[in-house]
This record gives C-alpha cells, sequence and structure tokens, in this order.
C-alpha cells in the first residue's frame, strides 16, 4: 500500500512503474435488455430498450496495485468488476489478464486463469454455502483445481494443513474447521470469504465492498487484514466502495463512475487534492470532517439520476452539473489526459 494509518502517502510503491498492465479493459460494454414494463415502452423510440450497466469503460491495473472505484449506487461499479472476472458477459469490448485475451480464451485457458482472479463478496451471509463446514469452503477452490493433489494420500492432508493455514492468516483457527457459517458474525464470515478468494495465491482480487456490511468497529479490522495481506501476496485489488475516507487510505489510483462510465481517475492524492471533474467535486465535498469547526463549501446536484435506459444527450452529468454550459449537452466527452496519470471526461478541463 501506499498510504498510512493517518491517511499520509509513501513513496510510490513498485505498482506505479510502467509496464505491461496485470488486467487491461479497453472500451467495456454491458448491457442488460428490458423484457418489458412501462421503462421498456418508455424507451421503445430509441429501438430495443436496454440498461447501459457498463458503458465504454478503459481500465488498466498493475501488478501489485490498488485501485479504487466509487461512484453512486446503480453507476455500475460492481457490473464491472463481475465483467473483469467474468462472472458476466460482456456486450462488447475487451479484457486482458496477464496478456490474455479472457474473451476468446478456450474454456481450459480461461479455467487455469481463474486459479489467478478471485472475488470477495460484499454479503458475507449470502456468499457462503450455509450447509457446508467453514474447512470445506475455504478447501473447494483447492479441490476445484486439484491444488495439492499429487501429495501423498491424494492430498488430503496437505489440503487441510493449507486450510488451516489460510484460517489462521485471516485471524481464526482450528476450532472454526467443522463449524458453520450461522456460527460466525458477520465480521468472521468476510475474513472467511477472504481465506477462499486467497486461496489459491491469486494476483487479482475483485474487492467488492467487502465491508459495507459491516459494523463499523469491524470494518478496520477487515481493511488492515486486506492491507497484511495486499503485501503479503503482491495482490492487485480493484476496490470497490462507497467510503471515500476508506478508499483514500487504501488506493494508489482511484477511479471515478458516474452512469456507467468512468469520468476521471488519478493518482490516489492527486483526485483528493485537485479534482478535475464537477462530479468528483461533488462527491468529495459531501465528505464528512471530524471537525465541527471546518468551513467548506458544500456542492448541491440537482435533480436526480438519469435514467440508464434513456440516456441523456451528451454529457451525461448535464443535468446536474453545477458548472454546465450549453456546449455540455452537444458532446459526450470522452476519457482524456490532461495531466501525465490523471483522466478525465469533461470538455471544461481541456
Amino acid at each position: 500500500m501506499t498510504t498510512t494509518a493517518t491517511g499520509e502517502r509513501r513513496d510510490p510503491s513498485p505498482a506505479t512503474h510502467s509496464g505491461r498492465p496485470l488486467v487491461e479493459i479497453k472500451n467495456l460494454t454491458k448491457h442488460f435488455p428490458v423484457q418489458g414494463g412501462m421503462f421498456a415502452r418508455r424507451s421503445a423510440a430509441n429501438g430495443t430498450a436496454v440498461v447501459h450497466a457498463v458503458d465504454g469503460v478503459t481500465l488498466s491495473i498493475q501488478a501489485g496495485e490498488v485501485v479504487g472505484l466509487v461512484g453512486e449506487s446503480g453507476c455500475g461499479k460492481s457490473t464491472l468488476g463481475r465483467l473483469i472476472l467474468r462472472l458476466l458477459e460482456p456486450t462488447g469490448g475487451s479484457i486482458r489478464f496477464e496478456g490474455t485475451d479472457l474473451l476468446t480464451a478456450s474454456r481450459s485457458e480461461l479455467f487455469a486463469l481463474r486459479r489467478r482472479m478471485q472475488i470477495i463478496f460484499q454479503d458475507p451471509y449470502s456468499s457462503l454455502n450455509p450447509r457446508m463446514r467453514i474447512g470445506a469452503i475455504v478447501e473447494e477452490p483447492l479441490l476445484i483445481h486439484r491444488v495439492g493433489a499429487s501429495e501423498p494420500g491424494g492430498g488430503r492432508a496437505w489440503r487441510r494443513a493449507r486450510v488451516l493455514e489460510l484460517l489462521r492468516q485471516v485471524g481464526l483457527d482450528e476450532s472454526d474447521l467443522s463449524k458453520y457459517p450461522h456460527e460466525f458474525s458477520g465480521g468472521q464470515r468476510q475474513r472467511i470469504g477472504i481465506a477462499r478468494a486467497i486461496a489459491l495465491q491469486p494476483a487479482f482480487i475483485v474487492a467488492d465492498e467487502p465491508v459495507s456490511s459491516l459494523d463499523v468497529s469491524i470494518q478496520a479490522q477487515i481493511i488492515n487484514l486486506l492491507e497484511d495481506l495486499q503485501t503479503a501476496y503482491r495482490l492487485s485489488l480493484l476496490f470497490i466502495a462507497h467510503d471515500l475516507h476508506m478508499v483514500r487510505h487504501v488506493s494508489d489510483r482511484v477511479a471515478v463512475m458516474y452512469l456507467g462510465r468512468i469520468v476521471e481517475s488519478a493518482d490516489t492524492e492527486a483526485l483528493f487534492t485537485q479534482p478535475r471533474h464537477p462530479y468528483t467535486e461533488a462527491l468529495l465535498a459531501a465528505v464528512p470532517v471530524p471537525d465541527p469547526t471546518a468551513k467548506r463549501s458544500r456542492i448541491v446536484l440537482e435533480g436526480d439520476l438519469p435514467s440508464p435506459i434513456d440516456l441523456p444527450s451528451g454529457c451525461r452529468f448535464y443535468s446536474r452539473c453545477p458548472k454546465r454550459i450549453p456546449d455540455c449537452q452537444k458532446e459526450d466527452p470522452p476519457l482524456i489526459e490532461i495531466t501525465p496519470g490523471h483522466h478525465v471526461a469533461c470538455i471544461l478541463a481541456k
């Protein structure tokens, strides 16, 4: 990581060095068809009605790098994470992992690559099979990928030792092996989900709001655990979250999504101290500060979030943007690099 516990930045990590990205997506798109109802009728004039969940996203993640992904609920963050892992099939675009095109990879190639890509789900209550014991849940990836199968006795003893090692790494112990998920708290269940995610020693993990459903008192423990594991395994993370303080703490870079697109991305400190997109400015202005005497200018966004079915013309943020000009309604700005490493989709930032 490149932050301290107080949020101060350390020297850049090796992840910021140039080279082929571990994960590289270009113009990634996911449209969900609307089967019927008033929303489909309302959009009939535009052809087949679809939800523009992810709409032309380009993003790269270096080895060992943590990229934070933020934005309002429904903007497409979780969908993007699942697309990268091919848990959802994209409508268009490309996904490359370790140089391999995941959309053209054969079934056997994709199966082998899945050892290198994992996910930590948002809800620790629904992501664990309630009928399986914890030992079996953590062991399952090892069995599926036949890890340790060449060890004596089919690797059973080896796998048990590996499972126990994983549980200890996440703060659990041998007595938890035979328990069921309902016997654990939410924080403990998320630890189990993390143990399962790192069982195959992946290179890349999508952390899909891994602490949003947990008590505040537990969130810091889980974040500290993820930091320790990221350092130990030199993991690359796509860290999806709403809490901007948390994102600033854990991320090397941050990407901001709005209505299916990334509108700004930059190194963490550059984005938090010098935001260039009006939407990013509004998000940061809404973050509470612990000092009640601090005076800050608030940015109040007008109107509601436009429908992802019936997108507005021009800039998607036009109807809510406090800085809009008439040209904003005419042009849908692409994501361009305005300074080294700082990309913005706004005609006012050119």
